[in-house]
């Protein structure tokens, strides 16, 4: 069986990784300008993030496992999910508890930059509404799609690249691990709302757990738990639909 023909140019990994990133980036801003405010804009990027790293692994005669859409390590994966949401969890809580009660004294006009949610809140606890549809929603159209890219093949090629990096609790930590999180993070500026920058510090956390178990399913179901939480305190806090 003849092999898939090689890239018709040659390219570093950094750029590799870098220009399909940009590309799908740009993607996202053209579909939110077009088509602001209907499902187009997040379509686009699961399907960008799920197949724009396929050009190049077909170059290479690569495939998802490759880059960590696997489950050879899904024991190790549910326990650190399990482990991390413990310890987050009420970490997490507290500092949003704390927020909330910061945010109405700030001046409007940066408090807009930093959350969406603006006015004084009052913890009751209630799910959001279709809270079945939000699970699978965030599972298999925001979260594996985007681990995938980011942390499975941004992370790794970045780390080809780059190598080297200080082993921190059994993962390796370098600058592909810090440039994957930055990238991630600026990424969500494609739909122009400030606050999203935040996501940086989660994802210290997700490519941590990639580097640990070298697969993106601990960081994939760790990523939608976040999601998730975040939109169940939104609503208990605040309330609305």
């Amino acid at each position: 069986m003849s092999r898939p023909p090689g890239p018709p140019f040659r390219v570093s990994a950094v750029q590799e990784a870098v220009g399909l990133w940009a590309l799908g980036f740009l993607g996202i801003v053209f579909a939110f300008l077009v088509a602001g405010g209907t499902s187009v804009p997040k379509l686009v990027a699961t399907v960008g993030f799920l197949y724009l790293p396929l050009i190049p692994m077909r170059w290479r005669d690569e495939d998802y496992r490759d880059y960590g859409l696997s489950l050879h390590a899904w024991k190790q994966d549910v326990r650190l999910f399990v482990v991390l949401s413990l310890i987050v969890g009420p970490l997490f809580f507290v500092g949003f508890a704390g927020f909330v009660q910061v945010v109405p004294h700030l001046p409007p006009a940066l408090a807009q930059h930093l959350t969406p949610v603006i006015g004084e809140g009052h913890f009751q606890p209630r799910l959001p509404p279709r809270f079945g549809e939000w699970v699978i929603d965030q599972l298999f159209v925001v979260a594996l799609p985007e681990e995938f890219f980011y942390r499975g093949y941004v992370q790794a090629r970045l780390r080809d690249a780059w190598p080297q990096g200080r082993v921190v609790l059994g993962g390796r930590l370098g600058k592909a691990f810090w440039v994957t999180a930055l990238l991630f993070a600026l990424g969500h500026l494609a739909i122009f709302q400030t606050w999203r920058l935040a996501v940086f510090f989660p994802a210290l956390l997700f490519g941590w757990m990639r580097e640990r178990t070298g697969t993106i399913l601990g960081c994939a179901l760790f990523h939608a738990a976040c999601n998730l939480y975040v939109r169940f305190l939104e609503v208990s806090f605040f309330g609305g639909p």
